[in-house]
């Protein structure tokens, strides 16, 4: 196993109150594999892989309890200095903004070939050298006339790729794409994902893919794991997800997709708000927008119920909700 992520609870202290961000969270991911992690913003998507990044704010954020078992040893127990060694050479991530995530006042070639530099001692002339390689790995056209321009000076598509290319620098067991495909145009979503799959298949990485579109999951990830208020609600191969979920929230998700078939129909939308994370509702956090909820869901925290040999899902009524 690459990556195992068990038990994991993040909690944020505020002045306001603690807000459970990452409440026992489970998930792994094996070498050239790709989980696609799903939910609407504040399901605690991005504190997760944070925390496994070892990135997050501390304070105000805190890991509370688990382990992040990365090829057998736990990130959690390691050194800063360790840690430091393992991020960017065994594992990286592409940020979702990329105009915000490069350095504005250092060329591209500076930003890729520092990761050169500090972690295999490279001479600036080599590193400068490994950039443009890599630039033409991700296909950024003249790269070699380019590597000296600044990140205002790409679009937003290349921008995207100069980030996978500072990802994948020195070839990491595992990449952790955070929304890769955020305020990009529809074609240049497929240009990007193509790439990371491709990338992938070359490289033999394990990919985590954290995303709220459905839609872009669909043809890369081999498994998904749906999150809500902090949990994983279910948790299944991809095709099994489409065909029939087992969780109203995923179908609630689904449901939202645009359809050809449904021309001019009024798109279907989850009713209500994600909870305030200082207030999690008892029970199963989704029962106020659930159209599935009874009395026990607002007492019973569902336990993640084993729907198949490779299927969980957290609803009591995980039957009822697969074949509706």
């Amino acid at each position: 196993m690459l990556l195992d992520v068990r038990d994991l609870e993040v909690e944020f202290r505020t002045r306001d109150g603690v807000a459970k961000a990452v409440n026992g969270v489970n998930y792994s991911v094996e070498a050239g594999q790709t989980l696609a992690v799903l939910g609407e913003s504040g399901s605690g998507k991005s504190v997760t892989a944070q925390a496994v990044m070892g990135i997050l704010d501390m304070p105000p954020g805190r890991i509370t309890g688990g382990q992040i078992l990365f090829q057998g040893q736990d990130l959690l127990t390691l050194k800063e200095e360790e840690r430091r060694r393992i991020r960017g050479a065994k594992m990286a991530m592409i940020f979702q903004d990329a105009l915000s995530s490069l350095n504005p006042v250092l060329s591209v070639g500076a930003q890729l070939g520092e990761m050169f530099e500090v972690h295999r001692g490279l001479s600036r002339k080599d590193a400068r050298t490994k950039a443009v390689e890599l630039m033409d790995r991700v296909r950024i056209p003249a790269a070699k006339d380019r590597v000296g321009d600044y990140p205002h000076q790409f679009s937003g598509g290349m921008r995207q790729r100069v980030m996978i290319a500072m990802a994948l620098a020195l070839e990491p067991d595992l990449i952790i794409a955070d929304e890769p495909t955020t305020a990009l145009d529809v074609t240049v979503q497929a240009q990007v994902m193509d790439l990371l799959a491709e990338l992938q298949r070359e490289l033999d990485m394990g990919l985590i893919l954290i995303t709220h579109d459905l839609g872009v999951v669909a043809d890369v990830a081999d498994k998904i794991a749906v999150m809500y208020a902090g949990r994983i609600v279910e948790n299944a191969p991809v095709h099994e997800i489409y065909k029939a979920p087992a969780h109203p929230y995923t179908r609630g998700l689904l449901d939202s997709i645009p359809r050809l078939d449904q021309k001019g129909q009024e798109l279907y939308a989850i009713k209500g708000l994600p909870p305030n994370l200082m207030n999690i509702p008892p029970g199963c956090a989704f029962n106020p927008r659930c159209p599935l909820a009874r009395d026990m869901c607002r007492t019973d925290v569902p336990p993640l119920y084993e729907v198949s040999e490779s299927r969980t899902s957290a609803c009591h009524f995980w039957q009822e909700a697969l074949h509706a």
